[in-house]
């Protein structure tokens, strides 16, 4: 089977910056539900598109194809009572950006905790460095209906109810 709208792809995949420090790799393979569903990076899935069992590629990508280029907006220095006591450089919260939609949230890293602040980074970590995404194919196959009503992969491998 081909990689197209709406199939079920398992790969083994390697993540790394421009200079080949290792980020993320699968352990042992992901699954994902291909064709728009936001399971891979976008360029990642047009190298897919098209290919089969046992195809293997690699994807330079640049800050904008990858987590962005990073956003000052997005840095917040907070009251320390707002935290909880046990608060530390490293924990992660949900919250609001200013001026977003309520559904709209971002997971926010705590990068300092003084005696009366507590400074939140809502940039992934990865945001501003090119990646280098390499990858192989290891199984494709057709989504079920229930996959495609919930856009993204069940099962083995893949999300569990």
């Amino acid at each position: 089977m081909v990689i197209g709208k709406n199939s079920v792809v398992t790969l083994n995949y390697r993540l790394t910056d421009d200079e080949g420090k290792l980020l993320e790799e699968s352990d042992p393979s992901i699954s994902y539900l291909h064709g728009g569903y936001d399971g891979i990076f976008p360029l990642v899935e047009e190298a897919l598109e098209g290919q089969s069992e046992g195809f293997s590629c690699t994807v330079t990508m640049e800050p904008d194809e990858a987590f962005g280029e990073y956003d000052e907006s997005l840095m917040r220095v907070e009251p320390r009572h707002l935290f909880p006591s046990q608060v530390k450089v490293g924990m992660q919260f949900e919250g609001q950006p200013e001026g977003a939609e309520h559904e709209d949230t971002v997971l926010y890293t705590v990068t300092e905790v003084t005696e009366d602040k507590v400074v939140v980074d809502g940039n992934h970590p990865l945001v501003g460095k090119r990646l280098v995404f390499s990858c192989s194919v290891l199984g494709v196959r057709q989504a079920t209906p229930d996959e495609l009503q919930h856009g993204h992969v069940h099962g083995e491998h893949g999300h569990h109810h």
